[in-house]
């Protein structure tokens, strides 16, 4: 394996795939053709993991098998509005957000739900545009590739730390073909019918959702581009 520093010119590709990555949310219909899918897990494959466990559990969807979880879905989703009472019957499996939020994530939240919705026109009590928005989500923003990931109950939470290195693998590879990508923890509370699409067996949890294909250029949803807190703000320097 190769042990020296990368050329400069391989570095600022390195660089440049990290830093264009962005959540796309708008998405055109070209397909993605699949030898470059494959080669693109197969690269993310080579993410660390404790103990080599590799934890990472991939179906990917195209065609009718997304259309059909599409539409299962979004049948869901609007029953749910129309009924809450039904919220036990979609619990997430995992805790993928804090039960009470503090200071300064909670600022960041509301800022990026506020750039988000600003920049769709979309007000505060404006429920039905919300709801049409969230559900975007179950659409994969019209991405033709969809991608559930899954990982076996038995494992730890370090796994999970594991799973986040092979989901960026995936995102940067995907910037590196031309690609655009929006991962989503959305479609964890609706694991009940997605599991079961997808074959999963009853031993393994839904981790996320990924959306991928190739980025809707003049959408204006895809101008969202977040901040990101300065190196002096987040690092600890100690001698």
């Amino acid at each position: 394996m190769p042990t020296q520093p990368l050329p400069p010119e391989d570095l600022n590709e390195v660089d440049a795939a990290i830093i264009s990555r962005m959540s796309c949310r708008a998405f055109t219909p070209q397909a993605v053709p699949s030898d470059m899918l494959r080669s693109m897990l197969d690269v993310a494959s080579r993410a660390p993991s404790g103990t080599n466990t590799q934890p990472w559990k991939v179906y990917v969807l195209q065609g009718q098998s997304r259309q059909l979880l599409v539409d299962k879905v979004c049948a869901a989703h609007d029953a749910l509005r129309a009924d809450p009472s039904k919220a036990h019957q979609y619990k997430e499996a995992y805790d993928y957000y804090p039960e009470k939020w503090v200071s300064p994530y909670i600022d960041r939240r509301r800022e990026n739900g506020w750039s988000l919705y600003g920049l769709l026109e979309i007000g505060k009590g404006d429920k039905d545009k919300m709801h049409a928005q969230h559900q975007r989500n179950f659409r994969f923003f019209d991405a033709p590739v969809g991608l559930m990931f899954t990982i076996d109950r038995v494992l730890g939470r370090g796994s999970m730390l594991d799973y986040g290195m092979f989901l960026q693998n995936i995102m940067v590879a995907a910037r590196a073909r031309g690609l655009h990508t929006c991962p989503q923890a959305a479609w964890n509370g609706f694991a009940n019918i997605i599991l079961p699409h997808i074959g999963a067996p009853a031993e393994e949890m839904l981790v996320c959702g990924m959306a991928l294909g190739y980025a809707d250029e003049a959408a204006v949803v895809n101008t969202l581009h977040t901040p990101r807190t300065s190196v002096a703000e987040f690092t600890h320097w100690l001698e």
